[in-house]
């Protein structure tokens, strides 16, 4: 999916979260960290709870040649709270600082480091001044900037993202050196341009919008250059059926026949660019196999038909946020 988006236009990528103790163990945990020559540049995303363990998974990182050593601590997800991991963290602020500190210590001036955060854990004053702590300690201990997701730990993904929050960090914390970024509801290119412009953050992370969605990082080249009519342009029947091809061969290339579910669930999430999207996701939702899979782009993406236009996502709503609900 990374080579895919980037192909697409995306300057940089984030892995998903690798634990520490998974690295650590080795085996195919630590071979599937290895990086493919084209994927860079690169943040490798780090998530734990002990100093020392993390600081080991970080040293490993370096050597895999990831340019960017990222700590997670933003995670909701339940079992990470059991583990002290992710958001979790920061409620035991001193905690998340040990854990700050080690990485850093254990990197030095060999690569850059970032930290991911949520807003804090609840809605609490509390909340925020333990998440401010953590945050004035990561610009303390040399980081070289942070993405701050608008949401808490507790709402997980559930209700709006508060960028009015990013807004109140980038006053305090934005410019000089530290880049603050944002993340959160950004479904589309015009998404990105307005947290851009309403928040004052420097680079917004792009997550859950992208997926089956790489045309959103063209889009938003083409918006921040002031091609409204290019950065409105839809990814026609053409376009996607050889985008999913793509990605189905990195996929197969990486992982043979194990690679048909993640491909069945792209397949539906990419159904909603489709004119006849709820046929073709009915379509996806059937298979069984890559060979079943590929019958669907045979049948529904033969080629642009005449008179029929690909759907722009979130066309619904002005801002995009139709396409949340999707």
């Amino acid at each position: 999916m990374r080579l895919v988006a980037r192909r697409h236009g995306a300057p940089y990528a984030v892995t998903e979260a690798l634990l520490d103790q998974t690295l650590i163990r080795g085996g195919k945990g630590l071979r599937d960290a290895e990086l493919d020559a084209e994927d860079h540049p690169i943040a490798g995303q780090l998530m734990g709870s002990h100093p020392a363990d993390i600081a080991q998974g970080a040293r490993l990182l370096v050597g895999l040649g990831y340019d960017v050593i990222d700590v997670n601590l933003a995670c909701p997800v339940k079992r990470i709270r059991k583990l002290a991991r992710g958001g979790h963290l920061l409620a035991e602020p001193d905690e998340a600082i040990a854990v700050l500190d080690a990485v850093r210590q254990a990197v030095g001036d060999a690569r850059p480091c970032t930290v991911k955060l949520r807003r804090g854990t609840d809605e609490s004053a509390q909340a925020e001044a333990d998440f401010r702590r953590v945050l004035e300690a990561a610009i303390r201990l040399g980081y070289a900037g942070a993405v701050v997701h608008g949401r808490t730990v507790e709402q997980k993904y559930v209700g709006p993202a508060s960028w009015d929050f990013l807004a109140g960090l980038s006053r305090d914390y934005g410019g000089g050196e530290f880049v603050l970024g944002g993340s959160g509801d950004v479904w589309c290119a015009a998404d990105i341009v307005r947290m851009l412009e309403e928040t004052g953050v420097r680079l917004v992370s792009v997550a859950r919008g992208c997926i089956a969605n790489p045309w959103i990082f063209r889009q938003a080249r083409a918006a921040l250059a002031g091609d409204s009519a290019a950065a409105a342009r839809p990814p026609s029947v053409a376009e996607q059926r050889e985008t999913l091809l793509e990605h189905a061969r990195l996929a197969v290339a990486r992982d043979g026949e194990a690679a048909g579910p993640q491909m069945r669930k792209f397949g539906i999430l990419a159904a909603r660019h489709h004119p006849r999207r709820e046929q073709v996701a009915r379509a996806f939702i059937a298979v069984k196999d890559m060979a079943q899979w590929q019958a669907v782009l045979t049948q529904h993406y033969a080629g642009d038909e005449p008179g029929v236009r690909s759907r722009p996502l979130g066309a619904e709503a002005e801002s995009c946020a139709g396409a949340a609900a999707e």
